[in-house]
């Protein structure tokens, strides 16, 4: 009995220090929700086919090149629901770097806007629900650039 009254006063407390750090940071103007929405391209991360999420992108037909465009994939993902993802190019200017799962309901996964200067460089995770092309597509001096690579899902991770 005693050790049930403690779990649920450490769940009390947990969720009471998280609920007065959300007041806290609310109160001092850090957490803006609309900074985070400002720049979701909605068209393009709800499109269901890659063509319809580069247009979104405002990427018609980016060039290949696998040479300035690092994409670190496994294989093989035994788990689809934690898919690591790594991109980095040696292009200069980046600005955008965006990851697609041609095969996911939803193909857009994730898009990085990177401010001038920063290393272009992301690591991520994506889901996959079956084996798919992983693409990178890279934006460096208003001109798109992809590279893809196949990854062999065993354990599905997305819903239909």
């Amino acid at each position: 009995m005693s050790k049930e009254i403690d779990l649920n006063r450490r769940k009390a407390l947990k969720a009471g220090g998280g609920i007065g750090l959300l007041a806290l940071f609310g109160g001092l103007s850090l957490l803006r929700p609309t900074d985070a929405l400002a720049e979701w391209n909605k068209a393009a991360f709800s499109s269901k086919a890659m063509d319809e999420a580069l247009t979104g992108l405002g990427a018609t037909a980016p060039e290949s090149n696998a040479t300035a465009i690092q994409l670190t994939v496994p294989e093989i993902a035994e788990n689809g629901s934690v898919v690591p993802v790594t991109v980095s190019s040696s292009l200069a200017n980046v600005e955008q770097i965006s990851i697609f799962v041609d095969k996911n309901p939803n193909v857009l996964a994730a898009s990085f806007t990177l401010p001038q200067g920063t290393e272009a460089l992301v690591t991520t995770r994506v889901k996959m629900g079956q084996t798919a092309n992983v693409v990178a597509v890279v934006k460096a001096d208003g001109k798109f650039y992809r590279t893809a690579k196949e990854v062999k899902v065993t354990a599905g991770g997305c819903g239909g």
